[in-house]
C-alpha cells in the first residue's frame, strides 16, 4: 500500500512538472488566402486587440514559422541546413519552447516577462510574441544566423497577412534582461522578437 502511494506521488509529480506544456493539434495546411493576395496584404502592424489565439491557429502559425514539411527539413531554409534557430513563444503566463517534432510548446519559465520586450503598447495586447534564439555553435556563421531568422520572420508575416492577423519584427527589446530571464548560454544570442496579434 505504501509503495503504491509512493508510485502515485511520483506520477503526480511528473504530471505537475509538465502540466504547463501545451500539446498542439495537428497543423492544418489548407487554410488561408492565395499567395498573391497574401503578398499584397503583407505589412507591419503594431496595434492589436487583446485576445487569446485558438490552439488550432497557434499550431498552424508555429508550423508555418518553423515546422517540418519533410522528414528532416523545415518550412524555411537555413545555411548548410544547420537549423540553428530555436523558436520560443512568450505569453502573459510564461515562456515556451516550440518542439516541432513533437508539436508541443514546452514551458521553460512561468511568469509574466513581457516588460523585457519593451514597447508595452505593442507587446501587451499581442496574443503572443515570438523569441528567436540562434545557437552559434551550430550556425555556419553569425551572419547566417540572422539571415535564417529573417526567413522565419517572413513566414510569420505571410501567415499573419493570410489570416487577418497583425505582426511586426522588432529588434528594440531589452537583450540583456531577456537573455537573463531565459538563461541562455554564451553560445546563444537572441536575434529578434516578433509579436502576433488580432487586428482592431
Amino acid at each position: 500500500m505504501k509503495r503504491g502511494l509512493t508510485l502515485l506521488g511520483v506520477i503526480t509529480f511528473i504530471f505537475t512538472l509538465h502540466a504547463q506544456d501545451i500539446q498542439l493539434p495537428t497543423p492544418s495546411k489548407t487554410s488561408g488566402k492565395p499567395l498573391m493576395e497574401t503578398l499584397n496584404e503583407r505589412r507591419s502592424e503594431r496595434t492589436y486587440v487583446k485576445k487569446e489565439m485558438p490552439q488550432q491557429m497557434l499550431s498552424d502559425l508555429l508550423w508555418t514559422a518553423y515546422g517540418f514539411n519533410r522528414e528532416d527539413r523545415r518550412t524555411v531554409p537555413s545555411s548548410q541546413n544547420r537549423q540553428e534557430i530555436d523558436v520560443y513563444v512568450m505569453f502573459d503566463d510564461g515562456i515556451y519552447f516550440y518542439d516541432a517534432k513533437l508539436n508541443v510548446l514546452k514551458n521553460i519559465k512561468k511568469g509574466d516577462f513581457r516588460a523585457a520586450l519593451n514597447q508595452a503598447d505593442i507587446t501587451m495586447n499581442a496574443a503572443l510574441s515570438f523569441i528567436f534564439v540562434a545557437n552559434l555553435d551550430r550556425a555556419s556563421s553569425r551572419d547566417a544566423a540572422f539571415t535564417d531568422t529573417g526567413y522565419i520572420s517572413q513566414n510569420i508575416y505571410l501567415f499573419a497577412a493570410s489570416m487577418n492577423l497583425g505582426t511586426v519584427a522588432r529588434g528594440s527589446f531589452n537583450h540583456e534582461e531577456l537573455a537573463r530571464i531565459m538563461e541562455i548560454s554564451s553560445e546563444q544570442i537572441i536575434t529578434l522578437v516578433q509579436p502576433v496579434g488580432f487586428l482592431k
